[in-house]
């Protein structure tokens, strides 16, 4: 199709294809550049929270590592105030209780910050602010068919169905999972895009329930975590409107059900009866929401010898993570920043570079979850390298279960995405690791105060039901 063939409605300096977390950070780094940027969002805009189609993971609990707190603070600041002013609850991940593959983590000690809120709030949240910055458009109910050059065969035309293109110099692909870039590029003679896929085959179901935030005392929420002999577990955590929401997850055959009697007795089966018990002392809303595509996919547009210019890739479209290990906002951050030191020295060829450096900012989190996915799937193949880390790894854990608590902030801060793996040979870890093979180990962390806490819950709601 030439620009004849296609009647252009708009221009933008920038458009970005999705209003996901992705798409809303990157338009608020190209509106800090100055550019005008449109936002094409196939689902309509919502002028309050509510969960959306295009993020059908929307409804489950969701976790801001906190790195991704920190940057989407940095790009977006007061946004943490903001949050907790429309009802995100600040916890301490010390308090969490914590059930990893080899015991309790050590409670009550402080450790990373995160403020707890559903994915519809902090959307919504970011949405308005960066809809507010200078330049910036989004439009909704905007459905993108692909990508062509203007007869003039410079920047791009953006068509869409139904509407006529947007002409644009950047064109940012933010629309997720479901990217249909690949077929894109191909139309432009590209070639085919290289993929990775690693599915575990997870499920989840999640519920929300009415309990204030002090429901489990000094207990800030739950963590089950499913394990290679258990690949099963759940969560719960508060949020906004006196709420909690409790997700169970599983693998394969192990995968929770929608209905509720079933959801009950899923939760009943785990390692611990913690979130039995919490489900047991509060009042169900509404109904269960099921998720299921949770695969980990990266498409490797960094291996591509040509690269067009005047094109990006980012979030979801470029690496997808299983969404258990909270892991995607917080690479969308990350990628936004550094999509915001590139634009400060743009040079030719500068869009391939950059999407190489995305790409290598999804490399630790995309270890981490297909990692511990493909360990349920019984298809892991290490190198020996791998292997020796992957035991040392588990060493780590077995520490931070029987009460080390630099252990257990270590390992932290590798999920949070905060610290290197090389933190794991702290020498102080290994010394730890040789005393406990000489003398044994400490007694394990103790089961964090959940009984007594549901206990209280559970006759308060008898006296007031």
């Amino acid at each position: 199709m030439n620009e004849a063939d296609s009647p252009i409605g708009t221009t933008a300096d920038a458009v970005v294809i999705g209003a996901g977390m992705a798409g809303l950070l990157a338009a608020a780094v190209l509106s800090g550049s100055g550019r005008t940027v449109t936002v094409l969002e196939r689902d309509t805009a919502a002028t309050a929270p509510a969960p959306r189609d295009g993020v059908p993971q929307g409804r489950q609990p969701h976790v801001l590592l906190h790195r991704g707190l920190c940057e989407i603070e940095e790009l977006l600041p007061g946004l943490r105030q903001q949050l907790v002013a429309a009802g995100g609850v600040p916890l301490d991940t010390g308090n969490l209780a914590w059930l990893g593959e080899r015991g309790w983590a050590p409670f009550g000690t402080p450790a990373f910050e995160l403020v707890s809120a559903t994915r519809p709030l902090v959307e919504h949240l970011v949405r308005e602010r960066v809809t507010a910055l200078p330049g910036v458009a989004l439009l909704g109910g905007a459905r993108v068919r692909g990508l062509n050059r203007p007869a003039s065969g410079t920047g791009w035309l953006v068509e869409r169905h139904g509407a006529p293109a947007v002409r644009t110099d950047l064109v940012v692909d933010a629309s997720g999972r479901g990217s249909r870039m690949p077929q894109w590029l191909a139309q432009q003679g590209l070639g085919e895009v290289p993929a990775t896929s690693v599915d575990a085959g997870f499920g989840y179901a999640g519920r929300a329930y009415a309990a204030p935030p002090g429901h489990l005392g000094r207990v800030a929420g739950v963590v089950l975590l499913p394990t290679a002999g258990c690949p099963a577990g759940g969560v719960a955590l508060p949020v906004e409107g006196g709420r909690w929401l409790v997700a169970a997850v599983g693998a394969a055959e192990h995968r929770p059900p929608r209905d509720p009697e079933g959801f009950d007795a899923f939760l009943a089966r785990l390692r611990d009866p913690a979130l039995a018990d919490f489900t047991a002392s509060a009042r169900p809303l509404g109904d269960i929401a099921v998720h299921r595509r949770t695969g980990n996919l990266r498409r490797h547009y960094d291996r591509m010898a040509s690269w067009p210019d005047g094109l990006l890739v980012t979030g979801d479209s470029l690496c997808a993570f299983n969404p258990v290990y909270g892991q995607g906002i917080t690479v969308a951050a990350t990628q936004a920043l550094l999509l915001r030191r590139a634009l400060a020295t743009t040079r030719p060829g500068w869009e391939h570079r950059l999407v190489r450096r995305l790409a290598r900012a999804a490399d630790l989190p995309w270890a981490i979850a297909t990692g511990e996915d493909l360990r349920h799937t019984g298809g892991e193949r290490r190198s020996g390298v791998d292997a020796l880390f992957g035991r040392w790894s588990g060493e780590v854990d077995r520490l931070a279960a029987h009460g080390n608590v630099r252990a257990q902030r270590t390992l932290d801060s590798i999920y949070h995405l905060v610290g290197s793996p090389a933190r794991l040979f702290d020498p102080a870890l290994i010394v730890s690791a040789v005393k406990a093979r000489l003398m044994g180990l400490p007694a394990p962390s103790p089961r964090p105060p959940l009984n007594s806490s549901l206990d209280r819950a559970g006759s308060l709601q008898e006296k007031t039901g």
